[in-house]
């Protein structure tokens, strides 16, 4: 073995030499090349004969060798002048930093001698062996690989070591025999290599649950050294989609200094499995350097990088980062990216806003296209941090229109609307294409000038006042107000009353407005029974130029009072008289006495009169209905009643407060009462009973006798057609027949309820039976009367009464 070496080390040793001159010191530098791990004693070189000194001059002139290192690896023969080693060099431990890469490992010595005293110096290259195998960080590896993983899908493996260099360093892989997996190196920037797994044929894992491989690792040495390593891949079921980012490569410029917690990029990879299995995990894979992952952080659930460490352009300029997404299945499956991060250098530089030239103030109605202001914009920054751009930041009616590279327009670019907006804000923002992006603003504020375009507008287009009968002149009854949008004079309006003459009456007569507030007043007192209602238009114009105007109508009401007191129409009477009636004592309960009417100009319930007694002698005897006005008998008279009687009457409306009037009835009873007719036919009554709702019931109850009546003349002629016999006639006549004994019915024409009522009162006090006929078109009624005397029955007095009507009202019609 100590021979093999020494040959071994007779082959490597290089000399070479490099001398000067002194006055007294000579300095030398000779360089020797040697293998590491030569035994000990092994003859390095002829150092005195290399040195050009005499061998046996070694031991007078006292050599010494210093190696400039903790131990002594090397000694001189000081005899024959051999330079040998002492102790075994492992290069590994003397250069441990030039594992890795080609560099030269040099140990150096002095050697020194006296008589003249000389200095030497020796280094020697400690040339690498191919004395350590490679190794792997991790002896067993285990995979979990899904039954469904795609032929192609890479799986990271650990690489192995090896502490020697050069061609003895790492040189390849080798995977065992498989027909499912095999592998495929890259390498790094470094010159690291890297192995992935790559699946060339899909799984079955019920055929084969477990696959076995063994990775080895093969240096470039002679002879050549290897490592091995175990893999284990378990085959997974079903989970069958890994995820998959939208790129394998994203590119991601920034700025240095970022502050820490900038997001870089957010990665999205999609799984198109369900549940736990399309759940995504983000991690960084082993490629990533540990120093890469120290600048930035990866968030594992929503793949945000984000800045973690200062990061600076003048210290690293390309980071390059390896991402693995793996889901959250129960045998999870993944996918890869690289993220290349470019640092580029600050943005530091603001652009900057210069209004050149405004409008502040423009008319509502300037057109679209109106250049409001001129804007120019700068950036001092070059490149893209240069160039800026300009916009608007809200949905304004306004456009920006570039008119050259540095300065806009700012333009108007739809209707504008004082009342809707009455003033602008612009914001202008200019912003660089910088990243990140600069900016600055400047807020233009544009007031628009009032414009009369709008009319005035009153919040109904109807209004309808009520007001009190009986009022005050000069109340207000109301305020008709209305608002317009507009500003200033535009805003001022007056308001008058449009003239509409009632009557020969003006409104203006009528009712005033206040022209500055609107305000309705009344101008004079109204009666409910003369006037129900006023219909007229109030106008409304603004101060604008031109002006503008608008209307509304309104609509009085006059409402009723009860300022009415009801008045007795019957039985008439003069006025403060009393009413004196004459009864047959002999009269039958149910006998009626007397009807008192009372008329009412006032309205609904305050027209409502009810009847009652104010004085009545005997309570027993006398009744009255409190809504017709009739007085009865209750009873027979008897001979302890007194035959003279005072019944007071009051008339009372439903007003509130309710407002009366009586009748006082002077009430006589006689055994035998004769009374001529022609004394109660003509009383004096000028009062029209009929109000406008008794008006429209008497109209409607005429038409209904109407036909009637009509059905009766059709009948009657009929009948007048057939012979007639000479002396059967009826007598027809216009005046009054008084015989008693006759079965044809007395019979006149009355027009008047009062009239009417009061030939009933005269006829029944002789006894007989009054009928009334309603006669058409002529408003009037045909008053028959037939004596009791006759025996008629009631029944066939009102045939009689009929066919003595029908005989007059043939008469008048012919």
């Amino acid at each position: 073995m100590a021979t093999q070496c020494v040959g071994q080390a007779a082959r490597y040793v290089l000399i070479s030499f490099v001398f000067s001159a002194t006055w007294r010191i000579a300095w030398a530098v000779t360089r020797y090349s040697i293998p590491e791990e030569m035994e000990e004693g092994s003859v390095v070189a002829n150092l005195a004969g290399d040195l050009g000194l005499s061998a046996g001059s070694l031991l007078e002139r006292e050599l010494k060798i210093d190696v400039l290192h903790n131990k002594q690896y090397f000694g001189i023969n000081k005899e024959t002048g051999e330079l040998y080693i002492s102790e075994k060099i492992d290069r590994e431990f003397l250069c441990p930093m030039k594992t890795l890469v080609l560099s030269s490992c040099l140990l150096k010595m002095e050697v020194t001698i006296e008589n003249p005293i000389r200095i030497f110096n020796i280094e020697l290259e400690i040339l690498d062996i191919n004395d350590h195998a490679p190794n792997f960080r991790r002896e067993t590896m285990h995979l979990d690989i899904s039954e469904s993983a795609l032929s192609g899908e890479r799986f990271s493996l650990n690489n192995a070591v090896d502490l020697d260099v050069g061609t003895n360093s790492i040189k390849t892989y080798r995977l065992s025999e498989s027909d499912h997996f095999n592998i495929e190196i890259q390498r790094g920037s470094d010159g690291t290599q890297y192995v992935d797994l790559v699946l060339q044929k899909a799984l079955d894992r019920e055929q084969q649950t477990v696959h076995n491989l063994i990775l080895t690792a093969v240096d470039g040495g002679v002879p050549a050294r290897s490592g091995t390593a175990s893999i284990i891949v378990r085959v997974l079921d079903t989970n069958d989609n890994a995820p998959h980012f939208e790129q394998q490569v994203y590119a991601v410029n920034m700025t240095e200094n970022s502050p820490i917690g900038t997001l870089v990029l957010k990665l999205n990879a999609t799984d198109l499995d369900e549940g736990s299995n399309a759940e995504i995990m983000y991690l960084f894979t082993l490629y990533t350097s540990e120093k890469t992952q120290a600048m930035f952080s990866l968030d594992q659930d929503t793949g945000e990088i984000k800045v973690k460490d200062v990061v600076d352009f003048e210290e690293i300029k390309i980071l390059e980062m390896h991402i693995q997404a793996k889901d959250k299945g129960q045998h999870p499956l993944s996918g890869q990216c690289t993220v290349m991060v470019y640092v580029r250098d600050v943005n530091d530089n603001h652009p900057e806003i210069t209004v050149k030239s405004l409008r502040s103030r423009v008319k509502e109605t300037v057109p679209a296209g109106t250049v409001i202001a001129l804007v120019g914009v700068s950036d001092r920054d070059s490149g893209d941090n240069g160039k800026v751009d300009l916009s608007i930041s809200e949905q304004l009616p306004f456009v920006l229109n570039k008119s050259s590279a540095r300065d806009f327009e700012l333009v108007v670019s739809e209707s504008l609307d004082r009342e809707t907006v009455p003033e602008y804000n612009i914001i202008l923002t200019v912003t660089d294409r910088g990243t990140p992006p600069l900016s600055d603003n400047e807020t233009i504020t544009l007031e628009l000038m009032d414009v009369n375009d709008n009319a005035p507008q009153f919040p109904k287009s109807f209004y309808t006042i009520p007001v009190m009968e009986n009022n005050a002149p000069g109340s207000l009854l109301s305020s008709v107000t209305a608002f317009d949008p507009d500003f200033n004079e535009n805003q001022y309006l007056v308001y008058f009353i449009v003239e509409r003459e009632i009557v020969n009456t003006s409104m203006s007569m009528l009712f005033s407005i206040n022209p500055e507030n609107g305000d309705l007043y009344a101008l004079k007192t109204f009666d409910y029974e003369r006037e129900k209602e006023f219909l007229f238009h109030i106008e409304a114009r603004d101060s604008g130029a031109p002006p503008l105007s608008s209307n509304v109508t309104v609509h009085i009401i006059i409402l009723d009072q009860n300022d009415n007191t009801p008045l007795i129409v019957s039985p008439w009477r003069a006025h403060g008289s009393v009413v004196e009636e004459v009864i047959p004592r002999s009269t039958d309960k149910g006998h009626l006495i007397a009807k008192v009417i009372a008329i009412d100009s006032d309205s609904v319930q305050n027209s409502r009169v009810t009847y009652q007694f104010l004085q009545v002698p005997d309570a027993t005897l006398f009744s009255l209905d409190q809504y017709n006005g009739e007085i009865r008998t209750m009873r027979m008279f008897s001979y302890r009643d007194p035959r003279h009687q005072r019944l007071v009457v009051i008339a009372k409306d439903n007003g509130d407060p309710a407002l009366s009037a009586t009748v006082t009835i002077k009430l006589s009873t006689a055994e035998h009462v004769v009374k001529s007719f022609s004394e109660t036919s003509e009383v004096p009554l000028e009062y029209d009973i009929f109000s406008d709702l008794n008006l429209y019931l008497l109209i409607g109850l005429g038409s209904v006798s109407f036909l009637l009546l009509m059905t009766i003349l059709v009948t009657i002629v009929l009948k007048c057609q057939k012979p007639k016999p000479p002396k059967a006639t009826p007598p027809c006549r216009n005046s009054v027949v008084s015989q008693r004994s006759s079965t044809v019915a007395d019979s006149t024409l009355v027009s008047n309820d009062a009239y009417w009522y009061s030939l009933f009162l005269a006829e029944t006090r002789k006894g007989k039976v009054v009928v009334r006929q309603p006669v058409p078109k002529s408003g009037g009624y045909i008053v028959s009367s037939i004596p009791r005397s006759t025996g008629l029955t009631e029944t066939s007095e009102s045939a009689a009464s009929t066919l003595q009507v029908r005989c007059r009202l043939l008469q008048f019609y012919l």
